[in-house]
Protein backbone atom coordinates (compact mmCIF):
# COMPACT_ATOMS: atom_id res chain seq x y z
CA UNK A 1 0.00 0.00 0.00
CA UNK A 2 1.49 3.32 -1.04
CA UNK A 3 1.28 5.93 1.74
CA UNK A 4 1.01 9.62 0.98
CA UNK A 5 4.29 11.51 1.22
CA UNK A 6 2.90 13.56 4.12
CA UNK A 7 2.46 10.40 6.20
CA UNK A 8 6.06 9.34 5.56
CA UNK A 9 7.16 12.78 6.77
CA UNK A 10 4.99 12.55 9.88
CA UNK A 11 6.35 9.10 10.70
CA UNK A 12 9.90 10.40 10.37
CA UNK A 13 9.15 13.20 12.79
CA UNK A 14 8.06 10.94 15.63
CA UNK A 15 10.71 8.25 15.13
CA UNK A 16 13.26 8.37 17.98
CA UNK A 17 16.60 9.86 16.99
CA UNK A 18 19.75 8.01 17.97
CA UNK A 19 22.37 9.56 20.24
CA UNK A 20 24.59 11.47 17.84
CA UNK A 21 25.54 15.08 17.15
CA UNK A 22 22.90 17.19 15.46
CA UNK A 23 24.11 16.41 11.94
CA UNK A 24 22.48 17.79 8.79
CA UNK A 25 19.52 15.42 8.97
CA UNK A 26 18.85 16.18 12.61
CA UNK A 27 19.19 19.92 12.06
CA UNK A 28 16.73 19.78 9.17
CA UNK A 29 14.21 17.98 11.37
CA UNK A 30 14.65 20.59 14.11
CA UNK A 31 14.21 23.38 11.54
CA UNK A 32 11.12 21.72 10.11
CA UNK A 33 9.47 21.31 13.50
CA UNK A 34 10.59 24.70 14.78
CA UNK A 35 9.49 26.71 11.75
CA UNK A 36 6.46 24.79 10.48
CA UNK A 37 4.79 23.75 13.72
CA UNK A 38 6.08 26.31 16.19
CA UNK A 39 4.19 27.01 19.41
CA UNK A 40 6.61 29.61 20.73
CA UNK A 41 4.28 32.58 20.25
CA UNK A 42 1.32 30.81 21.82
CA UNK A 43 3.53 30.15 24.84
CA UNK A 44 4.63 33.80 24.97
CA UNK A 45 1.01 34.96 24.59
CA UNK A 46 -0.16 32.89 27.57
CA UNK A 47 2.66 34.11 29.79
CA UNK A 48 2.04 37.77 28.89
CA UNK A 49 -1.53 38.48 27.79
CA UNK A 50 -3.12 35.81 29.98
CA UNK A 51 -0.94 35.73 33.12
CA UNK A 52 0.87 39.08 32.87
CA UNK A 53 3.74 40.39 34.97
CA UNK A 54 5.21 37.60 37.10
CA UNK A 55 6.98 39.02 40.12
CA UNK A 56 8.55 36.33 42.27
CA UNK A 57 6.08 34.85 44.80
CA UNK A 58 3.16 36.89 43.42
CA UNK A 59 -0.13 35.18 42.50
CA UNK A 60 0.75 35.64 38.81
CA UNK A 61 4.09 33.88 39.30
CA UNK A 62 2.33 30.98 41.02
CA UNK A 63 0.05 30.70 37.97
CA UNK A 64 3.08 30.67 35.67
CA UNK A 65 4.81 28.00 37.77
CA UNK A 66 1.78 25.72 37.53
CA UNK A 67 1.08 26.35 33.84
CA UNK A 68 4.66 25.79 32.65
CA UNK A 69 4.83 22.46 34.50
CA UNK A 70 1.54 21.45 32.92
CA UNK A 71 2.86 22.25 29.42
CA UNK A 72 6.08 20.31 29.99
CA UNK A 73 4.08 17.26 31.04
CA UNK A 74 1.76 17.61 28.05
CA UNK A 75 4.81 17.63 25.77
CA UNK A 76 6.11 14.41 27.31
CA UNK A 77 9.04 15.66 29.37
CA UNK A 78 10.02 13.83 32.55
CA UNK A 79 11.11 14.79 36.06
CA UNK A 80 8.93 17.89 35.89
CA UNK A 81 8.96 19.59 39.25
CA UNK A 82 9.23 22.84 41.17
CA UNK A 83 12.43 23.18 43.19
CA UNK A 84 12.04 25.56 46.12
CA UNK A 85 14.42 27.81 48.00
CA UNK A 86 13.93 30.46 50.72
CA UNK A 87 12.95 33.84 49.28
CA UNK A 88 10.52 36.13 51.10
CA UNK A 89 7.25 37.96 50.61
CA UNK A 90 5.06 38.06 47.55
CA UNK A 91 3.65 41.43 46.47
CA UNK A 92 1.13 42.68 43.93
CA UNK A 93 -0.55 45.92 42.80
CA UNK A 94 -4.32 46.36 42.87
CA UNK A 95 -4.40 49.98 41.72
CA UNK A 96 -2.50 53.23 42.05
CA UNK A 97 -3.09 56.87 41.18
CA UNK A 98 -1.69 60.31 41.78
CA UNK A 99 -2.74 63.84 40.95
CA UNK A 100 -1.61 67.33 41.70
CA UNK A 101 -4.45 69.22 43.40
CA UNK A 102 -2.70 72.57 43.80
CA UNK A 103 -1.91 74.96 42.13
CA UNK A 104 -4.12 73.16 39.54
CA UNK A 105 -5.53 69.71 38.89
CA UNK A 106 -3.25 67.35 36.91
CA UNK A 107 -3.32 63.57 36.73
CA UNK A 108 0.18 62.15 37.18
CA UNK A 109 1.66 58.86 36.01
CA UNK A 110 3.00 56.59 38.77
CA UNK A 111 3.66 52.99 39.72
CA UNK A 112 4.18 51.69 43.27
CA UNK A 113 7.77 50.61 43.92
CA UNK A 114 7.95 46.87 44.51
CA UNK A 115 7.54 45.71 48.11
CA UNK A 116 6.60 49.13 49.46
CA UNK A 117 3.51 49.15 51.71
CA UNK A 118 0.10 50.61 50.79
CA UNK A 119 -1.00 54.14 51.61
CA UNK A 120 -4.15 52.69 53.24
CA UNK A 121 -6.40 55.03 51.31
CA UNK A 122 -5.64 58.32 49.59
CA UNK A 123 -3.10 60.58 51.31
CA UNK A 124 -2.80 64.32 50.62
CA UNK A 125 0.29 66.38 51.37
CA UNK A 126 2.59 69.08 50.06
CA UNK A 127 5.74 67.99 48.31
CA UNK A 128 9.33 68.75 49.13
CA UNK A 129 12.23 68.18 46.75
CA UNK A 130 14.90 66.43 48.83
CA UNK A 131 17.39 64.54 46.65
CA UNK A 132 18.77 61.64 48.71
CA UNK A 133 21.56 59.72 46.96
CA UNK A 134 23.80 58.79 49.91
CA UNK A 135 23.74 58.81 53.69
CA UNK A 136 25.59 62.12 53.80
CA UNK A 137 22.48 63.78 52.31
CA UNK A 138 20.32 62.97 55.34
CA UNK A 139 21.69 65.71 57.60
CA UNK A 140 20.63 68.48 55.21
CA UNK A 141 16.97 67.44 55.40
CA UNK A 142 16.64 66.47 59.04
CA UNK A 143 13.66 68.22 60.62
CA UNK A 144 12.20 69.38 57.27
CA UNK A 145 10.20 66.41 55.99
CA UNK A 146 7.40 65.80 58.52
CA UNK A 147 3.99 65.49 56.90
CA UNK A 148 5.44 65.80 53.38
CA UNK A 149 5.50 63.67 50.26
CA UNK A 150 9.24 63.62 49.57
CA UNK A 151 10.59 63.65 46.01
CA UNK A 152 13.93 61.89 46.45
CA UNK A 153 15.45 62.07 42.94
CA UNK A 154 17.62 64.90 41.67
CA UNK A 155 15.61 66.90 39.10
CA UNK A 156 17.18 67.16 35.66
CA UNK A 157 16.35 68.76 32.32
CA UNK A 158 15.44 65.69 30.28
CA UNK A 159 17.20 63.44 27.84
CA UNK A 160 18.37 63.96 24.27
CA UNK A 161 18.75 60.51 22.65
CA UNK A 162 21.58 60.24 20.17
CA UNK A 163 20.77 56.74 18.91
CA UNK A 164 17.73 55.15 17.31
CA UNK A 165 15.56 53.26 19.81
CA UNK A 166 15.39 50.12 17.61
CA UNK A 167 18.55 48.35 16.45
CA UNK A 168 19.74 45.23 14.70
CA UNK A 169 23.43 44.44 14.89
CA UNK A 170 25.48 45.15 11.78
CA UNK A 171 28.38 43.03 10.62
CA UNK A 172 30.75 45.73 11.83
CA UNK A 173 29.19 45.76 15.30
CA UNK A 174 29.32 41.96 15.53
CA UNK A 175 32.97 42.04 14.49
CA UNK A 176 33.79 44.37 17.37
CA UNK A 177 32.50 41.76 19.82
CA UNK A 178 35.26 39.32 18.86
CA UNK A 179 37.85 40.82 21.17
CA UNK A 180 39.21 39.05 24.24
CA UNK A 181 39.05 41.13 27.41
CA UNK A 182 41.18 40.25 30.38
CA UNK A 183 39.33 39.74 33.67
CA UNK A 184 39.77 42.38 36.35
CA UNK A 185 39.60 42.25 40.13
CA UNK A 186 39.31 45.44 42.19
CA UNK A 187 38.89 45.19 45.98
CA UNK A 188 38.44 48.97 45.97
CA UNK A 189 35.43 48.75 43.64
CA UNK A 190 33.98 45.85 45.64
CA UNK A 191 34.22 47.80 48.90
CA UNK A 192 32.50 50.81 47.31
CA UNK A 193 29.69 48.62 45.98
CA UNK A 194 29.12 46.95 49.37
CA UNK A 195 29.01 50.32 51.12
CA UNK A 196 26.04 51.48 49.03
CA UNK A 197 24.21 48.15 48.73
CA UNK A 198 21.80 48.80 51.63
CA UNK A 199 21.20 52.51 50.99
CA UNK A 200 17.50 52.10 50.11
CA UNK A 201 16.84 50.51 53.50
CA UNK A 202 18.64 53.31 55.29
CA UNK A 203 16.74 55.97 53.30
CA UNK A 204 13.41 54.34 54.17
CA UNK A 205 14.31 54.33 57.89
CA UNK A 206 15.39 58.00 57.74
CA UNK A 207 12.18 59.14 56.01
CA UNK A 208 10.05 57.17 58.46
CA UNK A 209 11.86 58.66 61.44
CA UNK A 210 11.42 62.17 60.00
CA UNK A 211 7.66 61.71 59.72
CA UNK A 212 7.39 61.77 55.91
CA UNK A 213 4.09 60.58 54.43
CA UNK A 214 5.49 58.85 51.34
CA UNK A 215 8.32 59.19 48.84
CA UNK A 216 8.50 59.58 45.06
CA UNK A 217 11.37 58.77 42.71
CA UNK A 218 11.75 59.89 39.09
CA UNK A 219 11.60 57.38 36.24
CA UNK A 220 15.05 56.86 34.74
CA UNK A 221 13.61 56.98 31.21
CA UNK A 222 11.67 59.75 29.48
CA UNK A 223 8.60 59.28 27.30
CA UNK A 224 6.09 58.28 29.96
CA UNK A 225 7.90 55.04 30.83
CA UNK A 226 7.63 53.52 34.30
CA UNK A 227 9.37 50.58 35.96
CA UNK A 228 8.78 50.21 39.71
CA UNK A 229 11.77 48.07 40.65
CA UNK A 230 12.34 47.45 44.35
CA UNK A 231 14.40 44.88 46.24
CA UNK A 232 13.24 44.79 49.88
CA UNK A 233 11.51 41.40 49.61
CA UNK A 234 12.71 39.71 52.81
CA UNK A 235 10.30 38.90 55.62
CA UNK A 236 10.68 41.50 58.35
CA UNK A 237 12.64 43.89 56.14
CA UNK A 238 10.08 45.35 53.75
CA UNK A 239 9.89 49.17 53.71
CA UNK A 240 7.95 51.19 56.27
CA UNK A 241 6.84 53.99 53.92
CA UNK A 242 4.82 53.90 50.69
CA UNK A 243 6.95 54.70 47.67
CA UNK A 244 6.15 55.29 44.00
CA UNK A 245 8.04 55.97 40.81
CA UNK A 246 6.70 58.88 38.74
CA UNK A 247 6.81 59.59 35.01
CA UNK A 248 9.90 61.75 34.42
CA UNK A 249 8.01 64.55 32.71
CA UNK A 250 5.49 64.76 35.57
CA UNK A 251 8.29 64.72 38.15
CA UNK A 252 10.10 67.61 36.47
CA UNK A 253 6.87 69.67 36.37
CA UNK A 254 6.51 69.23 40.11
CA UNK A 255 10.15 70.13 40.66
CA UNK A 256 9.75 73.37 38.72
CA UNK A 257 6.58 74.30 40.59
CA UNK A 258 8.30 73.56 43.89
CA UNK A 259 10.56 76.54 43.14
CA UNK A 260 7.57 78.90 43.13
CA UNK A 261 5.67 80.53 45.99
CA UNK A 262 3.01 77.78 46.01
CA UNK A 263 4.63 74.32 46.19
CA UNK A 264 2.34 71.63 44.78
CA UNK A 265 0.01 69.49 46.85
CA UNK A 266 -0.45 65.84 45.82
CA UNK A 267 -3.09 63.19 46.31
CA UNK A 268 -1.52 59.73 46.31
CA UNK A 269 -3.07 56.27 46.37
CA UNK A 270 -1.03 53.07 46.44
CA UNK A 271 -3.25 50.02 46.84
CA UNK A 272 -0.86 47.08 47.05
CA UNK A 273 -0.91 43.72 48.81
CA UNK A 274 1.64 41.38 50.39
CA UNK A 275 1.40 37.61 49.93
CA UNK A 276 2.92 35.58 52.77
CA UNK A 277 1.22 32.22 52.23
CA UNK A 278 4.50 30.63 51.05
CA UNK A 279 7.83 32.41 51.49
CA UNK A 280 9.68 29.92 49.27
CA UNK A 281 10.27 30.72 45.61
CA UNK A 282 10.47 27.99 42.98
CA UNK A 283 12.51 27.12 39.90
CA UNK A 284 10.72 24.95 37.34
CA UNK A 285 12.72 21.95 36.10
CA UNK A 286 12.00 19.44 33.32
CA UNK A 287 14.14 16.81 31.56
CA UNK A 288 14.56 14.85 28.36
CA UNK A 289 16.34 11.77 29.76
CA UNK A 290 19.73 10.74 28.45
CA UNK A 291 20.73 7.20 27.53
CA UNK A 292 23.98 7.25 29.55
CA UNK A 293 23.31 7.87 33.25
CA UNK A 294 27.03 8.48 33.86
CA UNK A 295 27.33 11.18 31.18
CA UNK A 296 25.72 14.00 33.18
CA UNK A 297 23.47 16.62 31.64
CA UNK A 298 23.30 19.78 29.58
CA UNK A 299 20.95 22.59 30.42
CA UNK A 300 19.07 25.57 29.00
CA UNK A 301 17.54 28.24 31.18
CA UNK A 302 15.67 31.53 31.23
CA UNK A 303 14.08 33.47 34.04
CA UNK A 304 10.33 33.16 34.27
CA UNK A 305 9.88 36.01 36.73
CA UNK A 306 9.54 39.64 35.70
CA UNK A 307 8.65 43.06 37.01
CA UNK A 308 5.02 44.17 36.87
CA UNK A 309 4.98 47.57 35.17
CA UNK A 310 4.26 45.67 31.96
CA UNK A 311 3.60 42.04 31.07
CA UNK A 312 7.22 40.89 31.29
CA UNK A 313 7.28 40.01 27.58
CA UNK A 314 10.76 40.77 26.26
CA UNK A 315 12.09 40.38 29.80
CA UNK A 316 11.70 37.49 29.94
CA UNK A 317 8.65 35.66 28.64
CA UNK A 318 10.55 35.69 25.34
CA UNK A 319 13.47 33.71 26.76
CA UNK A 320 11.19 31.40 28.73
CA UNK A 321 9.09 30.70 25.63
CA UNK A 322 12.22 29.95 23.58
CA UNK A 323 13.51 27.51 26.22
CA UNK A 324 10.11 25.82 26.41
CA UNK A 325 9.87 25.67 22.61
CA UNK A 326 13.31 24.03 22.37
CA UNK A 327 12.04 21.45 24.87
CA UNK A 328 8.87 20.89 22.82
CA UNK A 329 10.81 20.51 19.56
CA UNK A 330 13.25 17.95 20.93
CA UNK A 331 10.54 16.02 22.74
CA UNK A 332 8.34 16.00 19.64
CA UNK A 333 11.21 14.62 17.58
CA UNK A 334 11.73 11.82 20.08
CA UNK A 335 15.45 12.47 20.52
CA UNK A 336 17.39 10.05 22.69
CA UNK A 337 20.49 12.03 23.67
CA UNK A 338 23.54 10.61 25.37
CA UNK A 339 23.30 13.18 28.17
CA UNK A 340 20.08 14.30 29.79
CA UNK A 341 18.82 17.65 28.51
CA UNK A 342 17.45 19.76 31.34
CA UNK A 343 15.29 22.86 31.05
CA UNK A 344 15.16 25.43 33.87
CA UNK A 345 12.81 28.38 34.32
CA UNK A 346 14.30 30.50 37.06
CA UNK A 347 12.59 32.69 39.64
CA UNK A 348 14.12 35.56 41.63
CA UNK A 349 16.29 36.69 38.72
CA UNK A 350 15.06 40.26 38.94
CA UNK A 351 16.03 40.37 42.61
CA UNK A 352 19.64 39.51 41.67
CA UNK A 353 19.76 36.00 40.15
CA UNK A 354 18.50 34.34 43.32
CA UNK A 355 16.91 31.29 41.67
CA UNK A 356 19.95 30.26 39.67
CA UNK A 357 22.17 31.03 42.68
CA UNK A 358 20.07 28.67 44.80
CA UNK A 359 20.37 25.96 42.13
CA UNK A 360 24.16 26.37 42.01
CA UNK A 361 24.43 26.13 45.78
CA UNK A 362 22.20 23.07 45.96
CA UNK A 363 23.77 21.11 43.10
CA UNK A 364 27.21 22.44 42.19
CA UNK A 365 29.20 24.47 44.74
CA UNK A 366 29.04 26.68 47.80
CA UNK A 367 31.05 29.69 48.88
CA UNK A 368 32.55 30.56 52.23
CA UNK A 369 29.92 31.96 54.63
CA UNK A 370 29.59 35.68 55.25
CA UNK A 371 31.31 36.55 58.54
CA UNK A 372 30.73 40.33 58.61
CA UNK A 373 27.36 41.01 60.35
CA UNK A 374 26.77 44.09 58.20
CA UNK A 375 27.27 42.11 55.01
CA UNK A 376 24.77 39.47 56.12
CA UNK A 377 22.07 42.11 55.66
CA UNK A 378 23.08 42.78 52.05
CA UNK A 379 21.57 40.98 49.06
CA UNK A 380 23.83 37.92 48.54
CA UNK A 381 24.40 38.93 44.92
CA UNK A 382 26.86 41.57 46.10
CA UNK A 383 28.99 39.23 48.21
CA UNK A 384 28.64 35.78 46.62
CA UNK A 385 31.36 35.98 43.96
CA UNK A 386 33.85 37.44 46.41
CA UNK A 387 33.65 34.80 49.14
CA UNK A 388 36.48 32.30 49.16
CA UNK A 389 37.14 29.43 48.94
CA UNK A 390 34.72 27.60 46.63
CA UNK A 391 33.66 24.15 47.86
CA UNK A 392 32.57 21.81 45.07
CA UNK A 393 29.67 19.39 45.41
CA UNK A 394 29.50 16.02 43.62
CA UNK A 395 27.04 17.45 41.09
CA UNK A 396 29.65 19.92 39.84
CA UNK A 397 31.11 17.37 37.45
CA UNK A 398 27.68 16.42 36.06
CA UNK A 399 26.90 19.66 34.20
CA UNK A 400 28.40 19.54 30.72
CA UNK A 401 27.01 22.88 29.47
CA UNK A 402 24.46 25.58 30.30
CA UNK A 403 22.90 27.95 27.73
CA UNK A 404 20.99 31.04 28.87
CA UNK A 405 18.39 33.15 27.04
CA UNK A 406 17.73 36.62 28.47
CA UNK A 407 18.29 39.44 25.99
CA UNK A 408 14.79 40.10 24.71
CA UNK A 409 13.14 38.64 21.63
CA UNK A 410 15.82 39.54 19.07
CA UNK A 411 17.17 36.81 16.84
CA UNK A 412 20.32 34.95 17.86
CA UNK A 413 23.38 36.37 16.09
CA UNK A 414 25.95 34.19 17.83
CA UNK A 415 27.16 33.25 21.28
CA UNK A 416 29.48 34.59 23.98
CA UNK A 417 32.14 32.05 24.92
CA UNK A 418 32.47 33.81 28.29
CA UNK A 419 36.26 33.84 28.27
CA UNK A 420 36.47 30.13 27.38
CA UNK A 421 38.68 30.37 24.30
CA UNK A 422 38.84 26.56 24.06
CA UNK A 423 35.12 26.52 23.21
CA UNK A 424 35.30 29.11 20.43
CA UNK A 425 36.10 26.75 17.56
CA UNK A 426 33.43 24.29 18.71
CA UNK A 427 30.76 26.98 18.73
CA UNK A 428 31.81 28.24 15.32
CA UNK A 429 31.26 24.77 13.94
CA UNK A 430 27.86 24.47 15.65
CA UNK A 431 26.79 27.85 14.23
CA UNK A 432 27.91 27.11 10.67
CA UNK A 433 24.49 25.78 9.52
CA UNK A 434 22.84 28.99 10.71
CA UNK A 435 24.93 31.63 8.94
CA UNK A 436 22.15 32.24 6.44
CA UNK A 437 19.81 32.89 9.38
CA UNK A 438 22.11 35.61 10.72
CA UNK A 439 23.87 33.59 13.44
CA UNK A 440 27.63 33.16 12.98
CA UNK A 441 29.51 35.24 15.56
CA UNK A 442 31.42 33.71 18.46
CA UNK A 443 32.74 36.26 20.95
CA UNK A 444 35.22 35.34 23.64
CA UNK A 445 33.91 38.18 25.82
CA UNK A 446 32.26 37.66 29.18
CA UNK A 447 28.74 38.92 29.89
CA UNK A 448 26.94 39.46 33.17
CA UNK A 449 23.63 40.34 34.73
CA UNK A 450 21.76 37.10 34.18
CA UNK A 451 21.51 33.47 35.17
CA UNK A 452 24.70 31.97 33.72
CA UNK A 453 26.81 34.23 35.96
CA UNK A 454 26.98 32.08 39.08
CA UNK A 455 27.68 28.95 37.03
CA UNK A 456 30.63 30.69 35.41
CA UNK A 457 31.67 31.88 38.87
CA UNK A 458 32.29 28.28 40.02
CA UNK A 459 34.05 27.11 36.86
CA UNK A 460 31.05 25.64 35.01
CA UNK A 461 30.56 26.10 31.25
CA UNK A 462 27.69 28.60 31.20
CA UNK A 463 26.98 30.68 28.10
CA UNK A 464 24.78 33.55 26.94
CA UNK A 465 23.71 34.07 23.33
CA UNK A 466 24.29 37.23 21.29
CA UNK A 467 20.94 38.65 20.20
CA UNK A 468 19.77 41.62 18.17
CA UNK A 469 19.00 44.32 20.76
CA UNK A 470 15.86 45.66 19.00
CA UNK A 471 14.39 48.21 21.47
CA UNK A 472 15.13 46.11 24.55
CA UNK A 473 17.51 48.45 26.38
CA UNK A 474 16.21 51.71 24.94
CA UNK A 475 12.59 51.47 26.13
CA UNK A 476 11.29 47.94 26.79
CA UNK A 477 13.49 46.46 29.55
CA UNK A 478 11.54 46.50 32.88
CA UNK A 479 9.10 49.12 31.54
CA UNK A 480 5.34 49.51 31.33
CA UNK A 481 5.39 48.87 27.56
CA UNK A 482 7.07 45.46 27.86
CA UNK A 483 4.15 43.71 26.19
CA UNK A 484 3.61 40.99 23.58
CA UNK A 485 3.42 43.66 20.86
CA UNK A 486 7.20 44.12 21.00
CA UNK A 487 8.06 40.43 20.49
CA UNK A 488 9.36 39.34 17.08
CA UNK A 489 7.90 35.98 16.11
CA UNK A 490 10.37 35.21 13.31
CA UNK A 491 13.29 35.94 15.62
CA UNK A 492 11.91 33.76 18.41
CA UNK A 493 11.37 30.81 16.06
CA UNK A 494 14.96 31.15 14.87
CA UNK A 495 16.25 31.31 18.46
CA UNK A 496 14.28 28.20 19.41
CA UNK A 497 15.74 26.21 16.53
CA UNK A 498 19.32 27.26 17.31
CA UNK A 499 18.92 26.58 21.03
CA UNK A 500 17.50 23.11 20.36
CA UNK A 501 20.42 22.34 18.05
CA UNK A 502 23.02 23.56 20.54
CA UNK A 503 21.46 21.44 23.28
CA UNK A 504 21.47 18.31 21.14
CA UNK A 505 25.06 18.94 20.04
CA UNK A 506 26.19 19.41 23.63
CA UNK A 507 24.20 16.41 24.85
CA UNK A 508 25.64 14.04 22.24
CA UNK A 509 29.21 15.34 22.01
CA UNK A 510 31.69 12.61 22.83
CA UNK A 511 33.47 14.79 25.40
CA UNK A 512 31.87 17.53 27.52
CA UNK A 513 32.59 21.10 26.46
CA UNK A 514 35.96 22.39 27.73
CA UNK A 515 35.80 23.88 31.20
CA UNK A 516 37.49 26.83 32.78
CA UNK A 517 39.50 26.23 35.99
CA UNK A 518 37.58 26.42 39.25
CA UNK A 519 38.24 30.02 40.37
CA UNK A 520 40.47 30.85 43.29
CA UNK A 521 40.82 34.28 44.86
CA UNK A 522 42.59 36.55 42.37
CA UNK A 523 45.14 39.20 43.13
CA UNK A 524 44.13 42.83 42.51
CA UNK A 525 44.52 43.80 38.87
CA UNK A 526 45.99 47.12 40.02
CA UNK A 527 47.83 46.52 43.30
CA UNK A 528 48.32 50.29 43.70
CA UNK A 529 44.70 51.39 43.22
CA UNK A 530 43.27 54.12 45.46
CA UNK A 531 39.57 54.82 46.02
CA UNK A 532 38.06 57.47 43.78
CA UNK A 533 35.67 60.14 45.02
Amino acid sequence: MRLPLALFAAAALVAPASAQDAGPGQINRIIDEGFNRSEVMETAHHLTDRIGGRMTNSPQMRQAEAWTQQRYRQWGLSNVHAEGYPFGRGWSINRASARMTSPRMVELGIIPVAWTPPTNGTVTAQIVIAPLKEEEDFAKWRGKLAGKIVLVSQPDTGSEPKEAPFERLSGEELGKLDEYRQPTYSPVAIEKMLKSADFDEKRDAFLKAEGAVAWVSKSYRDGGLLHGEGYAYEVGRTPALPGVEMVAEDYRRLARLAKTETPPTLELLSDVRFHDEDVNAYNIIADIPGTDPKAGYVMAGAHLDSWVAGDGAADNAAGSAVVMEAARILSRLGVRPKRTIRFALWSGEEQALLGSMAYVERHFATRAPVTDPAQRRINPYYTWRNRWPITLQPGHRELAAYFNIDNGSGKIRGIYAEGNVAAVSIFREWLSPFGSMGASTVSSQRTGGTDHVFMQAVGLPGYQFIQDPLDYESRIHHSNIDSYDHLKAEDMRQASVILATFLLNAANRKEPLPRMPVPTQPRPTDPFEYPKD
